[in-house]
């Protein structure tokens, strides 16, 4: 599913706090940040009607297998926490096995996944080149735009389309903190810190759909753009991957079906 926004529907989604530090205002006055939200709100208005917010949403029956998710003819590597003092977390940990579950609630919770991105009107980041200052505050703003399209598409998500928590009723600040059931892990993010594997989410829905074409390590293009996985487990938390050792490595290149060295690239922050 497809969903365009207007400006003006998503700008109530955005996180300030990561807006602040992004430009490096997060250790100034409150005034200070008053100052810079409300020149970034007037400039948001300016930009409304002019551009768009997009997001891209599918929902899939899922297995997991060992640390691999199984979506259709479709095969999710994912990778383990190795370091001993972590809980030695998986995503596929939160996925229901093929052979199902005891408890017919949490099965029906965790065998199915969603796939999803976020992204802007390419413009936002081609439009203000001649004007230092306001590419950049543009350029931040859109990122936070698609940032706050991916919270607002997964309360939609939670509450309607998978409709697990069709009561719930958070406030802004809650849905900051991720009060809410279920966790959506980014593509580059902690817990998820291969790039590449947007070509495997691409491959299931579409990414060009909404304007978003990849590199050759799989970075989205606009830069404001969010991809990654719904999950609905009542105990799925996010982690941080942390150092994976070199026996790891190998299985997970073997599992995705690419050289090692390719791989070895893919993930040198985690080696």
């Amino acid at each position: 599913m497809t969903i365009t926004c207007d400006i003006s529907d998503v700008a109530p989604y955005i996180n300030w706090d990561y807006f602040f530090y992004a430009w490096g205002m997060h250790n100034k006055s409150e005034a200070d940040k008053q100052s810079l939200r409300q020149e970034a709100e007037q400039t948001l208005t300016r930009l409304q009607g002019r551009y768009h917010v997009y997001a891209l949403f599918e929902l899939f029956e899922a297995y997991a297998e060992g640390d691999d998710i199984v979506v259709g003819t479709h095969r999710l590597p994912m990778l383990r926490q190795q370091q001993e003092d972590s809980d030695f977390l998986c995503l596929s940990d939160f996925i229901a096995p093929r052979d199902g579950h005891s408890d017919a609630r949490l099965q029906s919770l965790t065998a199915r996944i969603g796939v999803f991105a976020t992204s802007v009107d390419h413009g936002l980041e081609t439009d203000f080149n001649r004007d230092d200052y306001q590419r950049m505050m543009v350029q931040l703003l859109a990122d936070r735009l698609a940032e706050a399209m991916a919270e607002r598409m997964h309360e939609q998500v939670r509450k309607t389309y998978w409709g697990y928590a069709p009561d719930e009723q958070l406030s802004m600040q809650e849905l900051h903190v991720e009060k809410f059931q279920g966790i959506r892990p980014a593509v580059g993010y902690p817990s998820l810190p291969d790039t590449s594997l947007n070509f495997l989410l691409d491959e299931l829905i579409g990414m060009r759909q909404i304007g978003i074409r990849l590199t050759e390590s799989g970075a989205m293009k606009p830069h404001a753009s969010v991809s990654g996985l719904l999950m609905a487990h009542p105990a799925a938390r996010y982690f941080t991957l942390g150092r994976i050792g070199q026996d790891q490595l190998v299985d997970y290149a073997r599992r995705r079906g690419l050289p090692l060295e390719v791989v070895r690239k893919f993930l040198a922050s985690n080696l």
